[in-house]
């Protein structure tokens, strides 16, 4: 499966290019445009219906993914999402997988599984979502950011702490907690609040922008106009 990942690093667009029989899987509603000859499939997410629930459900992804074939000759597709950042080709093996946020996967090799990693209420909780995405498998994941991706490349025993609305994913081989940032005090006030500590060996990926603070910034130029209308 040949690719490219144009409009780097802040509109990326993935363009997938399909030899005949090929497919590739993706998140439902990432397509942007594809070829005549591409034949889709939508198709539950896990193996087991219980698992396409905890997926939907409680991950917070939808219940549905498609996968993309090419038929009749090669063919060509686009997947774009959400979020106005970077895309990222993580190589996913036996012994080398992925925890992902949930927001950041786009699309994958149909080879790759998804699943939900339940570790608790704060020992899974990144940013806004109580769950992440775990990748296994064989094949390529590609990953979506809000701004540029920061990859660090952890050796065993090394450590380094991310606040959970810049952290996007780190491989399985890595252990985690979430913990406070700083006291009580600093939770409340600093701005940051929860933050996770990851202690390699394994690779984490970081976005430089954090959605939540561009949300806010958003609202302190609406809220005048907000307030000016309401009156």
């Amino acid at each position: 499966m040949k690719y490219e990942i144009k409009y780097k690093p802040s509109y990326s667009m993935l363009v997938v290019s399909l030899a005949q029989g090929e497919t590739i899987t993706a998140e439902s509603g990432s397509m942007t445009y594809m070829d005549p000859n591409i034949e889709v499939r939508t198709r539950k997410r896990e193996k087991s219906l219980l698992g396409s629930l905890g997926l939907s459900i409680i991950g917070g992804q939808s219940f549905w993914v498609n996968d993309y074939t090419a038929v009749n000759g090669p063919g060509e597709v686009g997947f774009v999402s959400a979020p106005v950042g970077d895309i990222e080709k993580l190589e996913v093996a036996p012994g080398r997988g992925f925890i992902i946020q949930k927001s950041a996967y786009i699309a994958s090799s149909p080879s790759i599984d998804l699943d939900v990693k339940w570790e608790g209420f704060t020992k899974g909780l990144f940013g806004q979502g109580l769950f992440m995405i775990r990748a296994t498998g064989t094949g390529d994941l590609f990953i979506n950011t809000f701004g540029a991706i920061d990859k660090h490349q952890l050796d065993a025993g090394q450590t380094l702490i991310v606040d959970n609305f810049h952290l996007v994913g780190f491989s399985d081989s890595c252990s985690y907690k979430v913990t406070r940032f700083g006291g009580l005090k600093e939770t409340l006030l600093g701005g940051e609040g929860l933050v996770t500590q990851i202690t390699g060996p394994g690779e984490i990926y970081i976005q430089t922008k954090n959605l939540r603070e561009f949300v806010d910034w958003l609202w302190t130029l609406l809220e005048p106009r907000v307030r000016s209308r309401a009156r």
